[in-house]
């Protein structure tokens, strides 16, 4: 990731063709700044028309360390749950991409993910945030946190650089937003759900088992993670662009300490950075969403620019629909990888699943793809229906949809 979150929008079109989408996005940014736009910025274009809009809360409580990468306090939006729900607690990890160096991390740090100061005041909480029964049938009414993202390490790190003036405590935010939360009534919990999108989504794995044993046995505890599944994958020149990143931000940021023990104790810790060496140890019931043709994988990890100096991946890595017949095998591979990486995790009853085959990233807190008349659907069940049959034991859900181009549901993603 050679340039984080410099966005400026110009346009956006949704074009709906039959009963799937495609989304059609220009930006003035890198490949990999649209992404992250997507990530943490889409639903601003949800359909929702009242959104419901939450303050930040800085934790000014936060024990010693616990900053931001500028040096300023970490913070989370809240809205109180009500009636039965008054007692469950879901914790959204925001995600956005990390940093592995001084370049990137002081870029960073001027920008609302490495920053308090550029954080938005109010956002927006839509899909598995709303407070809507008809947008978020089973979690509307339960205390909804979005915790901010502002380390660049998946809330794992716990270092410095003073001669830049960096703060790596990732680590320490996580445990001050912890401790804060549970002062606010989160002790009191008697349902609980740990969830995160895409870094965030790495970082609901990593605190999974950490996140279980806050609370007393007899607390209903699960884990999701929404665009989480990043591979160890080689890229289109045969390099391993992604696994150089992590280990960039696994070195950097001193996470290594930070790893879950049941991964470190036999594997490298940039390897325990990949969900895929952990997803089969972990001891809490989890549920992995993931896009089978994961877009942020495929414009920065797959195909990204610095593995395809030639440009021949550039039209399709922006529209699948552009993409040849071999750049298509080339992606099925990366999608049968996905289903092995997953196989012996689907086969333990208490885990749950849901790999559809569209080109999206992040589909649980964009309202029209978590839950809406045309949502994303395997066998005619939604996202946000699959997790709730999961979470509450009503179905055991391991969904799996069949290779592109079969699903016609899907809002596929297409930039310009």
């Amino acid at each position: 990731m050679e340039k984080l979150l410099l966005f400026l929008l110009v346009g956006f079109i949704v074009v709906l063709g039959g009963t799937q989408a495609n989304e059609y996005l220009d930006f003035n940014v890198t490949e990999i700044d649209r992404i992250e736009e997507l990530e943490f910025g889409f639903s601003k274009y949800s359909s929702n028309l009242n959104p419901l809009l939450v303050g930040l809360t800085l934790i000014r409580g936060a024990d010693s360390g616990a900053v931001c990468l500028d040096g300023t306090l970490p913070g989370y939006h809240l809205h109180r749950g009500h009636g039965t729900g008054a007692n469950s607690w879901l914790i959204q990890l925001e995600g956005g991409g990390w940093c592995n160096n001084v370049r990137t991390c002081v870029y960073r740090k001027k920008t609302r993910r490495g920053s308090s100061n550029y954080m938005e005041k109010q956002l927006q909480f839509t899909g598995i945030l709303s407070d809507k029964a008809q947008e978020n049938p089973d979690f509307f009414n339960w205390n909804r946190v979005k915790l901010r993202y502002c380390d660049g390490a998946s809330f794992s790190g716990d270092g410095q650089n003073q001669a830049a003036q960096l703060q790596f405590r990732g680590e320490r935010i996580w445990r001050a937003a912890i401790d804060d939360l549970k002062a606010n009534g989160m002790r009191y919990a008697n349902q609980a759900l740990l969830s995160g999108c895409s870094a965030g989504g790495l970082a609901a794995i990593l605190r999974c088992d950490e996140f279980r044993n806050l609370f007393p046995g007899s607390t209903k505890v699960k884990c999701l993670s929404d665009a989480g599944l990043f591979l160890d994958t080689a890229d289109v020149s045969g390099g391993r662009t992604i696994r150089t990143l992590y280990n960039g931000v696994v070195e950097f940021q001193s996470v290594k300490n930070n790893l879950p023990r049941i991964c470190t104790n036999h594997l490298d810790p940039t390897s325990c950075f990949f969900p895929q060496n952990l997803i089969s140890q972990m001891k809490t019931p989890l549920f992995i969403v993931n896009a089978a043709y994961d877009t942020w994988q495929i414009q920065s990890s797959i195909a990204p620019t610095s593995a395809d100096p030639s440009g021949f991946w550039h039209d399709c890595r922006l529209n699948h629909e552009k993409c040849t017949p071999s750049q298509m095998h080339f992606l099925q591979e990366f999608r049968d990888q996905m289903l092995r990486v997953v196989r012996g995790f689907s086969m333990s009853r208490q885990n749950g699943l849901f790999i559809n085959s569209c080109f999206a990233h992040c589909q649980t807190e964009r309202q029209d793809t978590w839950f809406a008349d045309d949502s994303p659907v395997i066998r005619k069940k939604a996202v946000a229906i699959a997790v709730g049959d999961w979470y509450f034991d009503r179905a055991e859900v391991k969904l799996v949809d069949c290779p592109y181009p079969c699903d016609k549901s899907c809002h596929n993603l297409v930039f310009k």
